[in-house]
């Protein structure tokens, strides 16, 4: 119950129904707050307890400073909790491992349940192993379950075993747009109350519900976990960026250029930390697929959240999805009475302002390896040409295109060239080369969310077949909606056809290539790129590039539309200039250009609304969680235990509740600690965390191999998430990471100074000698560290490798967060110094002294950093919330959560 220091509880009645709402107008100042606040301040009205919220944080929010720098901490209760399989699965062991450890310590294990509705989507686990075939979607699936059989086993057991825990079964769709689609309430309803659906998620584009005007973000499965057992998320009031939308896209420009180009703007803005709101005029124009496109991408701008309020357009797209009538009124009543309804003209107080005219948007990609690296289309070619030779030997010499012209045109010259004569199966040969198309994927929650880019392709994908064209031989074609509503609207508009005769057939719902999922490339073409070092590249319609993510084999990376994938899939090379060279010959000789096989918009406008309707999102989600017959044929155990399997190389309980006691330990400094690894700018937690294949000769392909697992069924990382023997074995080893310690190495290297002359050593294997010798680890970094996905492993990995302290120019929110929940200590180089203005090389032993200031209940700003070199700094100490700082004294979120439990 609210304490309702304001006198806000009151009842809104929409038709027969009446509801308990708490009235932001009763606080002072809420009227001119950004929506996006107007959230929050309703959230602490409603959970006002007058201990952890009180009056006071409630006046925090009403009286918010606009132009001041965040400093005021409140509790933030989420609604929900949603997850992906990958980063869902360590969470429920998680839960299954602290119900035993509550058990242990004299408490009540079915206290360890879900408090907030959780939900689960299985969607990260499906591989693009088969492409280009009518079967491939079920020779997918097939193998999907063979790979994941225990995880899907352990899943439907804790749906089964925990309360308000429900699971998506493989082959439904992507977490996002099921979300969107389905789960999201917009206005929650529960115990008589209505009130904005908010949530957290264990996946950083969960901000893909912002579009809905619902206000979430991601986090890392440690904080989630946290929430769903009734822990408040403790954050900072953010600054919040508006960000004015006006006019409309220009025909031939699609959501995925106005996406690319607003993270262009908005990482050279600067939003880490902060929320961004879209209003103005141009939001009304703007519809709900572009609104969910760009509130997917807030990950890849850097802020919390990007959030659009709620008006007709929400309205209408609750109703096309399946609501009913009920919930789309309360939806509509309860938006108009709190303020949360969009006024086009309104300009409210925001901390900063960005304005962007729609129709100054132009087609665009982004590449070869951040998604805020834009590039103008017509630019593209000429951009690859100077990029490549970041990625080639340094002796090669600038060739001319060699591609017979019946398979690529003639481009440019001065490009670095290396023609390499490719075997198919069948016996026939073709030529591939440097910027060679290897991969060209329709997938991610990003776009497949989007009819209007999907149609788009489709249509694309007609007009090329029309005339005789379809992808070149080398390129790795796939499709991975995020619903079967997509495949039900290609099939119900007669274009399905086109898309398998381009190559595009169905391989699969789910996170394919976006997060390493795009399965192996053709033998004959893997063997020739690796042979001849070349490098290839991806263009997939997704939100990550980043280095060694989309495929081992190819080094360069493009984000681009749907449509614009189809077209590199047919042109086949990133030289190729597409806005003006030919994709190809028609079956009449002559040149076939992109203009000839654009669609028009009224052409997609028209597929849009014929083909899409409420019959099609009714019938793909009336018995979502219930799954076919072979997720029903899985065989479970019972009771409120797990039984772990001993033999298990997927599932295995963790070591983190291992020798705790209800009474916490004192902190203490960090004394002769060396380096893990010293790392460079923009690190992400693609770089940390274990993602991707696994290759033999790693610790992980090792440690499978002495387990008895063929190389066949290693799987992912993502897929052994709940095994920790395999990720610690994983963690800061990306094929693409360079750690300066090692120089001259790249991957999953270090020296280890456990041994004479420090010789270079997998990390995993240098970690375990300094952790024998008692060696306390660190790890030096420079700017942007850990930005990228809310990968809980990036930090969980970090932890049981024996790091005590990061040391960093900057962090992004999530990963910074993760460290201290997993008892790492985040630092910060003094403003304006880095490890090379402070002459460190890695070698040195390190000294933490004062965070012993924790055990008196203060956080310290500073605390000192020596080293057995003579070099000695004060380091900023990035526990930035009181509530960070009691998991910290606590040794991690979970440890702090599990002693709050028994002694409530």
């Amino acid at each position: 119950m609210s304490a309702n220091s304001f006198d806000a509880r009151s009842t809104l009645r929409v038709g027969d129904e009446s509801y308990e709402i708490f009235k932001l107008d009763k606080v002072e100042g809420s009227a001119r707050l950004p929506y996006s606040l107007k959230v929050l301040l309703e959230n602490l009205l409603r959970t006002e307890d007058g201990a952890n919220i009180t009056a006071d944080h409630i006046r925090a929010i009403g009286g918010w400073d606009s132009q001041a720098q965040p400093s005021q901490e409140i509790q933030f209760t989420p609604a929900r909790v949603i997850m992906q399989d990958f980063t869902g699965v360590p969470c429920v062991v998680d839960l299954a491992t602290m119900r035993e450890a509550v058990k242990e310590l004299g408490g009540d294990p079915a206290k360890i349940n879900p408090l907030a509705p959780a939900e689960l989507v299985i969607d990260h686990s499906v591989i693009a192993d088969k492409f280009g075939t009518k079967d491939a979607f079920g020779q997918n699936v097939e193998l999907e379950y063979g790979r994941n059989k225990e995880r899907y086993q352990f899943l439907r057991w804790g749906q089964t075993a925990f309360d308000e825990f429900k699971v998506v079964p493989p082959g439904t769709g992507i977490v996002h747009q099921v979300n969107i689609e389905h789960l999201a309430r917009t206005v929650m309803v529960r115990n008589g109350q209505a009130y904005p659906d908010t949530l957290v998620g264990t996946d950083s584009h969960t901000t893909m519900v912002n579009g809905l005007g619902v206000l979430g973000w991601g986090v890392g499965g440690i904080e989630a976990e946290a929430a769903m057992l009734g822990q408040p998320v403790s954050m900072l009031i953010p600054r919040v960026v508006g960000f004015k939308l006006t006019g409309e896209l220009k025909p031939g420009t699609t959501a995925t250029d106005l996406v690319l180009t607003i993270t262009e703007m908005l990482r050279k803005h600067g939003v880490v930390g902060k929320f961004v709101e879209f209003y103005g005029e141009g939001v009304a124009a703007t519809s709900l697929a572009n609104r969910a496109t760009i509130g997917n991408m807030s990950p890849e701008f850097g802020s919390t959240a990007a959030i659009f309020p709620i008006d007709d357009e929400t309205l209408n797209y609750l109703r096309l999805t399946g609501r009913d009538a009920q919930q789309v009124a309360l939806v509509e009543a309860y938006a108009k009475e709190q303020g949360l309804w969009l006024d086009p003209k309104a300009e409210p107080d925001f901390s900063e302002k960005l304005e962007l005219d729609l129709a100054t948007v132009v087609p665009s990609i982004a590449g070869p390896k951040r998604p805020q690296d834009r590039i103008v289309l017509a630019n593209a070619a000429q951009q690859f040409a100077q990029d490549v030779r970041n990625y080639v030997s340094d002796d090669e010499e600038a060739g001319k295109e060699s591609f017979p012209a019946s398979d690529s045109p003639a481009t440019s010259n001065g490009v670095p060239s290396k023609p390499t004569t490719v075997t198919a199966p069948d016996g026939s040969t073709y030529e591939i080369d440097h910027g060679a198309v290897t991969v060209a994927a329709i997938t991610s929650c990003t776009n497949t969310s989007n009819p209007y880019v999907m149609v788009a392709a489709a249509l694309v994908a007609k007009k090329a077949v029309e005339k005789g064209l379809t992808r070149k031989p080398w390129v790795k074609t796939t499709l991975a909606p995020g619903s079967k509503v997509v495949t039900d609207y290609f099939d119900k508009a007669g274009l399905t056809p086109y898309l398998d005769k381009v190559g595009f057939n169905l391989v699969g719902y789910g996170c394919t290539t976006c997060i390493g999922n795009s399965g192996p490339l053709p033998e004959e073409v893997s063997k020739a790129v690796n042979d001849n070092d070349l490098a290839v590249t991806s263009v997939l319609s997704g939100n990550r590039n980043f280095e060694g993510r989309i495929n081992p084999d190819v080094k360069m990376n493009y984000l681009a539309s749907p449509p614009l994938v189809v077209a590199y899939a047919i042109a086949g090379s990133m030289k190729v200039d597409i806005t003006k060279d030919a994709l190809g010959i028609d079956q009449d000789g002559k040149p076939v250009f992109l203009a000839d096989i654009w669609p028009s918009e009224a052409e997609v406008n028209d597929v849009v609304a014929n083909a899409i309707g409420e019959d099609m999102f009714n019938k793909s989600y009336q018995d979502v969680f219930a799954g076919d017959a072979q997720w029903q044929a899985l065989s479970i155990p019972t009771g409120n235990t797990f039984e772990w399997d001993s033999e298990s190389t997927y599932v295995r309980k963790p070591p983190y509740f291992e020798g705790m006691t209800m009474e916490t330990t004192p902190v203490e400094d960090i004394t002769g600690a060396r380096v893990l690894a010293k790392l460079g700018d923009s690190v992400t937690t693609d770089h940390i965390s274990p993602a991707g294949a696994i290759k033999a000769d790693t610790p992980a392909g090792k440690y499978l191999t002495e387990h008895g697992i063929e190389r066949r069924d290693f799987n992912s990382y993502g897929s052994r998430r709940g095994n920790h023997e395999v990720m610690i074995r994983g963690t800061f080893a990306n094929i693409r990471l360079r750690n300066q310690i090692a120089p001259g190495t790249e991957g999953g290297y270090t020296r280890d100074f456990t041994q004479d002359g420090g010789p270079v050593s997998f990390i995993y294997d240098a970690s375990q000698n300094y952790q024998a010798a008692g060696t306390p680890l660190a790890i030096l970094a420079g700017k942007e560290y850990g930005s990228g996905s809310s990968r809980d492993w990036a930090a969980k990995g970090t932890a049981l490798l024996g790091v005590k302290a990061v040391i960093a120019e900057s962090y992004e929110r999530i990963h910074r967060s993760n460290l201290i929940g997993m008892g790492v200590l985040p630092l910060q180089f003094p403003e304006g110094q880095n490890a090379e203005t402070l002459g460190l090389t890695g070698e040195e032993a390190f000294s933490f002294t004062g965070v012993t200031e924790l055990n008196n209940g203060t956080t310290p700003r500073t605390v000192k950093v020596t080293t057995d070199t003579g070099v000695e700094f004060d380091a900023v100490v990035r526990i930035d919330t009181p509530g960070e700082a009691d998991y910290y004294r606590n040794g991690g979120i979970l440890q702090y959560v599990l002693r709050s439990l028994i002694r409530s």
